[in-house]
């Protein structure tokens, strides 16, 4: 795991200086080796987590000519049957990094490579021969890929706070990107909060020449997956083989690893099945809340840590440490999100990275199986919703910010930008086959939007802040094609999703674990705006300056007002002011990393 920058000028010479300042923004994603190339108008750097190859895996990696040069960010599950191929056709190879297989693919395939590439990965690979960049993402979106628009070229890094130091225009919002994140929780598609850095979208490639953008296209797509009527017994056959090559794939690695465990459904059929396959026990940790309202799962896990015999670890953070956890989990995000859980899996990551570099996660299960509730809601309910709200058949039609309220907080700009919000949901859900049944829609807008712009950033960046590498075998692609493919009846009966991971998971882990009710991963912020806190809030936020733009200082002052006297609308509150934070640390500021405990009303009044 690691991270790359790199920059492609149309006439200037690629700055040295500038390239190795975006680099040293890095360094969390790769503190154990640095890399930087130049070719005359191309510059690419790179930072290394040393996972595979401890010794030989320095990068940028070249082609034995020197023609190929490649920096890359991720993991090549594939790596070992791929390099036998390639090496059968007469190709050599100068390292044992999973890595190297995509420069001799390149050269082997063509542009088909990529579809020859299993992983979890971004890279960029320079031909210097042809004068050619290709920037690829993963299908999923696992790992991060931004590009930026340059008045001379283009720029690109593994994340927005290394294209800082590249870009040569003033740092200014997008109003779409900002519109998306208060009503979505996350801005989506290729769109960000910063004008002029996009997302290279999951499953895409980028072709770079002269300093510009040639030609962009998808290489995988969830839309050429078809239903298959199998019944349970042929599904389940299906499935063994396939989990059985993803976990035997995904656990290799020259280093330990561990498992994030919280006691539902897909960390504990991950911990029976990496416990199955590696023979020894697994490290384990999980994160709880005691004292708070919300339902303590550390015993559900410390239980499954005890049947599989488990070394494992239970963090228990205070209301404090939460709370101050907010600054670098902003910081960390990088790509204006807000899905609190990112705040424990960062308390989570920290402990980890103090004895390993490889974490295993559930993330992907309930979006590929249908897990969610909002998957199951009635048709009478989604009608009427669709009413209200139409183009996507009644799912994800409401915005976090409703009712009264963004008329009463946002200024005319964010309101006039909010007004299309949904969008991408509305164009995802109709470019969807017409066989397709609308669970499939659902899940597919989700594995769109939901999925690379939310979860996976919390999946990747959380961790990666803390140099841990986080790997997710719910989302190999051929896991997320089986899941998709199932018809809706082995997925969801009644009230229960999910059923086919349940019913298959039953042979590994008991029962009553897996059809327990769902509980979701909540963090009680909410009970922790107390008065003084509150108070504090009301003096800085109305008229902070990166509010003032978008926002309605007598809305701010109504809404904390709402938050202290009917103790609700701290969900709104809290994206406010993650997004003040964010404002601080990204547009005022160089994208400096916060302390790991920091009073996030002190970073606003800097």
């Amino acid at each position: 795991m690691c991270g790359i920058a790199g920059l492609f000028n149309c006439n200037l010479p690629a700055d040295e200086l500038r390239l190795d300042q975006a680099v040293a923004k890095l360094t969390h994603r790769g503190p154990d080796d640095r890399g930087i190339f130049l070719d005359g108008r191309f510059g690419m750097g790179h930072t290394r987590l040393s996972i595979i190859d401890l010794a030989g895996g320095h990068q940028p990696l070249f082609s034995e000519d020197r023609r190929l040069a490649l920096i890359a960010n991720g993991e090549i599950y594939n790596f070992i049957e791929l390099r036998s191929e390639l090496t059968a056709a007469g190709f050599r190879f100068q390292t044992q990094s999973d890595s190297e297989v995509i420069l001799h693919a390149y050269l082997a395939f063509g542009e088909g490579f990529l579809e020859r590439i299993q992983g979890m990965f971004a890279f960029a690979l320079y031909d210097a021969l042809e004068g050619r960049l290709i920037l690829a993402r993963d299908r999923l979106g696992i790992k991060p890929l931004f590009l930026a628009r340059r008045p001379d070229g283009i720029a690109f890094a593994s994340e927005i706070k290394a294209l800082l130091p590249l870009l040569d225009q003033p740092r200014e919002i997008d109003p779409q990107g900002l519109a998306q994140y208060f009503q979505n929780q996350f801005s989506t598609g290729a769109t960000t909060v910063l004008r002029g850095v996009e997302r290279v979208l999951p499953g895409e490639a980028v072709v770079v020449e002269a300093g510009k953008t040639t030609r962009r296209f998808r290489y995988w797509s969830p839309l050429a997956v078809r239903t298959e009527e199998l019944d349970f017994d042929e599904a389940a056959a299906r499935f063994d083989a396939l989990m059985e090559r993803v976990m035997v794939e995904h656990m290799r690695s020259d280093v330990p690893f561990g498992l994030f465990l919280s006691g539902g459904v897909d960390s504990s059929l991950l911990l029976a099945l990496l416990t199955r396959y590696s023979g020894e026990p697994i490290r384990t940790f999980s994160v709880g809340f005691p004292g708070t309202s919300l339902t303590d799962e550390l015993p559900l896990a410390e239980g499954l840590a005890r049947r599989f015999r488990s070394r494992h670890r239970e963090i228990r953070p205070g209301p404090q440490d939460i709370l101050h956890s907010l600054p670098l989990t902003v910081w960390a995000a990088d790509d204006l999100m807000r899905d609190n859980a990112s705040l424990p899996t960062s308390l989570l990551a920290r402990a980890a990275g103090e004895e390993l570099k490889v974490v295993f996660s559930g993330e992907g299960g309930d979006e590929v199986f249908a897990g969610y509730g909002r998957y199951r809601t009635s048709p009478l309910e989604r009608l009427f919703k669709s009413l209200l709200a139409p183009g996507s058949g009644g799912f994800r039609t409401r915005g976090s910010f409703r009712g009264r309220w963004p008329k009463t907080l946002f200024g005319p700009a964010l309101l006039a930008a909010a007004q299309s919000a949904r969008r991408p949901v509305q164009e995802s859900w109709r470019e969807t086959p017409r066989e397709w049944s609308d669970l499939q829609r659902m899940q597919y807008v989700d594995l769109c939007h939901a999925l690379p712009d939310n979860l996976l950033v919390k999946a990747d960046r959380m961790l990666m802040a803390w140099g841990v590498e986080g790997r997710v075998p719910f989302l190999d692609h051929r896991v997320v094609e089986f899941g998709l493919s199932l018809p809706d009846r082995l997925k969801i009966e009644g009230r229960q999703g999910k059923l086919f991971l349940k019913r298959w998971g039953e042979r590994l882990v008991p029962a009553e674990q897996l059809y327990a009710r769902k509980r979701g991963f909540h963090v009680p912020l909410g009970e922790w705006l107390d008065e003084p806190f509150l108070e504090r809030l009301n003096w800085i936020l109305p008229e902070h300056p990166a509010l003032t733009p978008w926002f309605k200082p007598a809305g701010i002052r109504a809404l904390i007002a709402r938050c202290r006297g009917e103790r609700q609308g701290s969900a709104m509150l809290w994206a406010i002011i993650q997004f003040a934070i964010w404002h601080r640390l990204f547009i005022s500021g160089n994208g400096e990393r916060p302390e790991a405990l920091t009073d996030p009303l002190e970073i606003l009044q800097r």
